[in-house]
């Protein structure tokens, strides 16, 4: 690639035949090495494709008038970038270490086929009779989500047709004296039969409730305001909205970062009657449906933005099943859990992190000053050896060496904590302009992150924010720790991210940024997603009364008659707006309470807390109030949720005081 100056516009030009040209501009890409590690180049080390996540631009000072987001940052600016570019580089081993997988290049068939198994669709290719669960996803989705599907059904079947297709044979042979009959013979291959998928029943075009259009509400401008809070719905999915009365709005293309946390705009989510809900409210079997939700609002999103959405396929090779560092995080915790039960993040790495809040959070220069690479080296081999004997010394550790220790830890991890199959979707958002919309699509990717992987970054999130916040004394910013952290995320072990993922060190900088300031909006499930799970939920048990096996339903015949029978006792007990809150570990199990349009979640918890407090109960867990059953699996509720809408929206479900269940 050849670089020009035209004084206003960085032209690019492709030039396949001049290997020299691109030698030299990855030289001048480069951050400036001091001599004595000119040694570096010959390494072998498995980051060696780093220096070519930056452009020219980005090393150098911006000129007047320019607007690609590289230019405004000057090289001084990236310099801890690259200072921890290099730190990771030296302490990398000289010995290839054996990669847990090998990133794959897979044909469109079988992109689309993966596509539509995680999203959960795979009947439609597959045919498995079995199809409740798809055919509850297919009647929740919006216009934009169903067009998807069926695009992405149509580019596997026109794929599969021209992968299958006959090749066309040249006029000679078929004259050349053989008696094979056409088709047949040496060099004729056998074919499947090109047919069409259809469908087993027809995709939604509109969603109940009126989710496919886009309301007056949310307006979007094409242009960020830093200086005032905007409030972003969550009602309404973000596909839907990138095009307002018919015209798409300008989202993609050059901008500017500017380091300036001030410059960020100011976020808050639109309060909702049914409460706000983050991640951990929701039960593990929701959560799964939200994220094949998420994959396919994430594809139609891009679509919408004129985004391709590429994902890696990684092919397991082997991973370490003991021991601390470059152990998958879902192994960890499944190995801590026999110790500490209910872990959702490594206990080595929430030790890190605490050793880190103890000694560090207020010295300066904290994650960006290295500790010694053979002390932590030492460290680290003492850790796998003594860490869960509980005779490691912690008292050793210095904050750089925690450091050091927590950083080697995320590098280390044969899945990257971003997850190999969608780092090419998190680079992607810096081709977004808009920060709301920015927002949006990692809004929908951390929700597609498996479990391990989202807790363990959220724990870190949490803790760079809590750097931060002590900037005053520490002297790293946002943008500094940012810089800090962006390596240790899209390198990894085996691959670092190419220049077409990554437009260098500000947009992965930027990435980081974001991630850290807006976590808790990130968190928040979207309130459109909660609905269609709903949704969900009703059509999958509308089907399984349809279809109840008559064996089984004969056997309990009787027992579904008794407890019809109380239910209709209890119903006709209980008038209309009424719940009873059943509450397993209160002195007093259950209560009747009448509900207004004004009653909330906190006016029930603070009169259960007041009766425990007057009965001296010997509970002194932190309870709250859930939803369980009815349309929803479980579902914790935010304490300004206004319970008589939820009643209205999920009458069967039963009410729950109780404590957090990991």
């Amino acid at each position: 690639m050849e670089l020009k100056d035209s004084g206003s516009v960085v032209l690019t030009a492709y030039h396949p035949h001049t290997s020299s040209r691109t030698t030299a501009i990855e030289q001048t890409c480069a951050p400036p090495l001091s001599a004595g590690s000119s040694s570096l180049s010959s390494r072998k080390v498995n980051y060696k494709k780093i220096f070519r996540m930056i452009s020219q631009e980005s090393l150098s000072p911006p000129s007047i008038g320019r607007s690609i987001s590289q230019e405004s940052l000057d090289s001084t600016s990236m310099e801890d970038y690259w200072s921890e570019v290099k730190s990771i580089e030296e302490g990398a081993d000289n010995t290839q270490e054996d990669q847990v997988f090998e990133v794959k290049s897979v044909d469109e068939s079988e992109q689309d086929e993966a596509w539509l198994n995680e999203t959960g669709l795979s009947m439609l290719v597959s045919g498995v009779p079995e199809k409740d669960c798809a055919e509850a996803l297919l009647s929740t989705l919006t216009r934009k989500q169903a067009a998807v599907v069926q695009k992405r059904l149509d580019n596997y079947t026109q794929t599969l047709r021209m992968k299958y297709k006959h090749p066309v044979r040249d006029v000679r042979d078929i004259f050349s004296g053989g008696d094979a009959p056409t088709g047949f013979g040496p060099g004729a291959e056998t074919t499947k039969p090109s047919k069409s998928i259809s469908l087993p029943f027809k995709l939604p075009l509109r969603v109940p409730g009126g989710l496919d259009t886009c309301t007056s509400n949310c307006q979007l401008n094409s242009k960020d305001n830093s200086l005032s809070t905007e409030e972003l719905n969550l009602e309404v999915p973000f596909s839907e909205c990138v095009s307002i009365n018919g015209k798409t709005i300008q989202c993609c293309g050059i901008h500017r970062i500017k380091r300036d946390e001030a410059t960020l705009p100011k976020f808050t989510v639109r309060k909702a009657r049914l409460g706000c809900t983050i991640i951990r409210d929701l039960s593990p079997q929701d959560m799964k449906k939200i994220a094949c939700l998420s994959l396919i609002e994430l594809t139609a999103y891009y679509d919408a933005l004129g985004i391709e959405l590429k994902r890696n396929r990684a092919v397991r090779v082997k991973a370490r099943e003991t021991g601390l560092f470059g152990v998958p995080l879902s192994t960890l915790i499944e190995n801590d859990q026999k110790k500490f039960p209910g872990s959702t993040v490594p206990q080595i790495f929430k030790k890190l992190l605490s050793r880190l809040e103890q000694t560090g959070l207020q010295t300066e220069g904290i994650l960006r000053i290295p500790g010694s690479a053979s002390r932590v080296k030492n460290l680290r081999q003492e850790l796998e050896a003594k860490f869960y004997d509980d005779t490691f010394n912690w008292d050793q550790v210095r904050h750089n060496d925690a450091a050091g220790l927590l950083k080697l830890f995320i590098r280390e991890l044969p899945y990257p904590l971003l997850t190999v199959e969608y780092l090419p979707a998190f680079a992607a958002v810096e081709n977004i302009s808009s920060s709301r919309l920015q927002l949006h699509a990692l809004h929908l990717l951390i929700m597609l992150l498996p479990e391990a992987h989202r807790n363990t970054l959220k724990a870190l999130l949490e803790f760079l924010s809590k750097v931060v916040a002590n900037e005053d004394k520490n002297r790293m910013s946002l943008w500094n720790v940012s810089m800090i952290v962006a390596p240790n995320l899209f390198m990894y072990k085996g691959k670092s991210t190419n220049p077409q993922e990554i437009q260098g060190s500000a947009g992965g900088t930027h990435l980081v940024r974001l991630l850290v300031k807006y976590q808790d909006i990130l968190w928040t499930v979207p309130l459109f997603m909660i609905d269609q799970v709903r949704k969900m939920n009703e059509a999958s048990a509308n089907k399984k009364q349809q279809t109840s096996d008559k064996t089984r339903r004969k056997f309990f015949q009787k027992w579904n008659a008794e407890r019809d029978k109380i239910e209709r006792t209890e119903q006709r007990e209980i008038p209309e707006g009424v719940i009873r809150v059943h509450a397993p570990l209160h002195a007093k199990v259950s209560m009747a309470i009448q509900l207004d349009s004004e009653t909330k979640a906190k006016d029930v918890v603070a009169r259960f807390d007041c009766e425990n407090s007057s009965a001296a109960s010997g509970s002194k867990q932190k309870q709250y109030l859930f939803e369980v059953g009815g349309n929803i699996g479980e579902r914790r509720l935010d304490p300004e949720t206004f319970l008589l809408d939820l009643y209205h929206v999920n009458p069967q479900c039963e009410w729950y005081f109780k404590p957090q269940t990991t």
